[in-house]
């Protein structure tokens, strides 16, 4: 009976979905005409034509499918909001382009870019407000015990016990955890402290599920020794139609990210501890590229007289170029204003007792190697410009952790150290802003650890406004 009203529903929904649609491509023509020389009176009184009303019903459909690809008629119970109305904002950009993909090959006059604007903003807000309203009202009715869905959890350990004290203080989810279920184990005494039910076991499972009222299943089991029993009770629950759930981190990960891919009609749960993907990254790459280029023109004079300096006060070439450790390790040579003397990688051996940082970075306040310029351009770093060429190609961004020398990293002795190359490394970054030179190494790994976790396009621009004043004071340069 429940689940038919609610499929009711959802079909009520799609078509009030639809009617948002349709009133919004009305608003848009409308917006278009008042433009014109048509009067309300004419365009109201226009034919619509046999061949306009297939177009018409053609976009009805598209625009269903989209939203539908983008999961908006599944259950959004454990989403937050914010997940929720993003992928609103995508699939209606999306339907949005169909619309104009269809304008261009039909020749369609009415769908000008007013229109589009004018569209996408009415189907945004309208949805936006529809779902926040049926939100609102369904978390209402959940918290006045309505709508409410039994839970059993599958295990009895600290993930178990975290997952359902999470669901118990979000009584807006809807969620009753009935109780919990698992086999004796040396752990079982401390878990029955905690006033949670152990209802039955893995043997009298099967017999529990038919005779009690179980909306949803979470396996919060070990999964290396218990496979078989999570596997026969997912199995179970199939052919009950109980919803099966189960905790994504089954390796106990620190800080993963999980997220699931469909790959061949397969899915993938897939923990990520690097920078987030998708369409952020591609607007760090856009922003990289579009400064990173109008830097190097603006600073091309600067270019052009630090090349004569450096050529006038020291023999050698103009740029020193090294081989750098980049996203995933990979290789590939960075370019610096020359700041030293010819031989000066061939002499750091000579100096390994004079490092004054701790850890496998080489780095000397007063380094003999540094010629007279070179001090006054690693100052004002000056020396790092010519790294926006490597921006421009994309082996480096604009801010990310700074990309280390091959024998740096050679002396890495943790693994916690290396998650630093699962980002683009950058011209600046935490460390940059933070002391640079007078800091340890420990917390320069751990500011970009740091980074790393806390990435966002917004502390992006934190950093780069922040690396402006660094500069000018020189702090920590070397």
């Amino acid at each position: 009976m429940r689940s038919s009203r609610r499929r009711m529903l959802m079909e009520a929904f799609k078509l009030f979905d639809l009617g948002i649609m349709v009133l919004s491509f009305l608003l848009a023509a409308l917006a278009v005409y008042q433009g014109s020389r048509v009067s309300l009176e004419e365009f109201l009184s226009m034919r619509v034509k046999v061949g306009n009303f297939v177009l018409f019903f053609c976009f009805l459909l598209g625009w269903h499918n989209v939203l539908k690809s983008f999961g908006l008629y599944e259950s959004w119970r454990l989403s937050s909001r914010s997940a929720e109305l993003i992928n609103l904002l995508k699939a209606t950009s999306l339907g949005t382009m169909v619309i104009l993909a269809f304008a261009v090959v039909f020749r369609i006059r009415l769908i000008t870019p007013l229109f589009v604007l004018v569209f996408w903003i009415t189907a945004n807000g309208a949805g936006v407000v529809t779902r926040l309203a049926l939100r609102y009202f369904l978390e209402q009715a959940r918290i006045h015990g309505r709508n409410l869905r039994n839970m059993l959890i599958l295990g009895t350990n600290s993930r178990a016990v975290e997952f359902a004290r999470k669901i118990e203080t979000k009584r807006d989810l809807g969620y009753r955890i009935i109780g919990f279920a698992d086999t004796e184990w040396a752990g079982m005494r401390a878990f029955r402290s905690i006033d949670y039910p152990v209802l039955c076991d893995f043997t009298g499972l099967p017999g529990f599920l038919r005779e009690h009222v179980v909306d949803e299943v979470v396996i919060a089991l070990p999964m290396r020794s218990f496979h078989a029993h999570a596997s026969e009770i997912a199995s179970l629950c199939q052919d009950q139609g109980i919803t099966v759930r189960f905790l994504s981190n089954i390796f106990n990960l620190k800080a993963p990210r999980p997220m699931a891919e469909e790959f061949e009609g397969d899915y993938l749960i897939t923990h990520t501890s690097g920078a987030i993907e998708g369409w952020p990254v591609l607007v760090k790459r856009i922003f990289d590229f579009a400064l990173s280029l109008t830097l190097i023109v603006l600073l091309s004079p600067l270019f052009l007289v630090v090349a004569i300096l450096i050529k006038l006060t020291s023999p050698g070439p103009v740029f020193f170029t090294q081989k750098r450790l980049g996203l995933a390790k990979r290789r590939f040579s960075i370019y610096k204003f020359r700041t030293m003397v010819l031989d000066a990688e061939r002499r750091i051996h000579e100096l390994e007792d004079l490092n004054e940082v701790s850890g496998p970075v080489f780095k000397i306040t007063k380094d003999p190697r540094v010629t007279p310029l070179g001090r006054f351009l690693r100052k004002a770093s000056i020396d790092e410009l010519p790294q926006l060429f490597n921006v421009l190609k994309g082996e480096m961004s604009l801010v990310g952790p700074r990309p280390l020398p091959v024998r740096d990293y050679e002396g890495f002795n943790q693994d916690w150290h290396r998650r630093r190359f699962s980002v683009v490394p950058g011209i600046t970054c935490l460390w940059q802003v933070n002391g640079r030179s007078s800091i340890s190494f420990e917390q320069w790994m751990e500011l970009d650890i740091r980074y790393i976790d806390e990435w966002s396009l917004w502390l992006d621009l934190k950093i780069l406004a922040r690396t402006i004043p660094a500069v000018l004071k020189g702090s920590g340069a070397a």
